[in-house]
């Protein structure tokens, strides 16, 4: 009998001669009593080959299918677990981590007293190590590149990861980036913006020592605060000395204090530094 045969192809792990049978005989018995062991074995044959898209959807028509029989539990665990074995490394695309994590909260919600709800939970969580991994390494891309403007790009994406992973195992490491990221955008801003960019980094500096007054990055970022107020002090002295020269030129070409300010603030307003 063909289905006795494609189960001992099966068996004997030649999962593409059983599939090819097993995908005639469902054309066969479709809707009779004989397609329940059929679907489940064409799911778990597809799961061998690790066709996982063709798996998780053969294992979800068989919970859909027949939610009364007593594999509809392990059908609906198995058609998230294919999402979750075509997860990529972090580097790459994470959209099937992401659906991977919703069929497999699906499945806890569905049977939260089943006995695979704890391992459907512990794979979320390897799941959610993965995005946050991926979160953590674009924004240290930002930071690498090392340009002014990727600097400021870096305090954002650091700062939205925190939000979003508040427990993330890189929050020490994160925060103090933010205050190294701040200092260097202040570092290689507009002299007439710097002062305010320090005083933003120091702000930084006193929120990470606020929770991490033990840190192992204590003294680089102590480093980066003295530093940062001596450049305040210095920048202070020399805006001082730049719009003192100013005003003596404005007087000598006869050009009004109105006059003068209207033209700063056009400059300030078309600088993005």
């Amino acid at each position: 009998m063909k289905y006795q045969e494609a189960v001992k192809y099966y068996e004997k792990k030649k999962y593409s001669k059983a599939l090819i049978l097993f995908d005639e005989l469902m054309s066969k018995y479709r809707g009779q009593s004989e397609a329940e062991d059929l679907y489940y074995y064409t799911a778990y044959t597809s799961y061998r080959l690790r066709d996982y898209t063709s798996a998780r959807f053969n294992f979800k028509n068989f919970a859909t299918t027949y939610p009364n029989s007593p594999r509809a539990e392990e059908c609906r665990f198995m058609s998230a677990y294919c999402f979750y074995q075509d997860s990529p490394r972090f580097s790459l695309d994470q959209e099937n981590t992401k659906k991977a994590i919703d069929e497999l909260q699906l499945f806890i919600n569905l049977y939260p007293d089943g006995e695979k709800a704890k391992e459907a939970g512990d794979l979320i969580q390897k799941l959610r190590d993965k995005l946050e991994q991926k979160a953590y390494a674009n924004a240290r891309l930002y930071f690498d590149m090392g340009q002014p403007d990727d600097y400021r790009a870096a305090v954002i994406a650091f700062e939205s990861m925190l939000r979003e992973y508040p427990d993330t195992r890189y929050a020490e490491e994160i925060e103090f980036l933010i205050v190294k990221a701040q200092y260097l955008f202040a570092q290689n801003s507009m002299p007439y913006r710097q002062e305010a960019r320090y005083n933003e980094a120091i702000d930084y500096y006193q929120s990470f020592i606020d929770h991490y007054p033990q840190s192992k990055f204590k003294s680089d970022a102590d480093n980066l605060r003295s530093s940062a107020e001596k450049e305040i002090a210095f920048v202070v002295k020399r805006m001082d000395a730049i719009n003192k020269m100013r005003e003596e030129q404005q007087k000598e070409l006869g050009i009004s204090k109105e006059e003068a300010e209207a033209k700063e603030t056009s400059e300030v307003n078309s600088s993005s530094k």
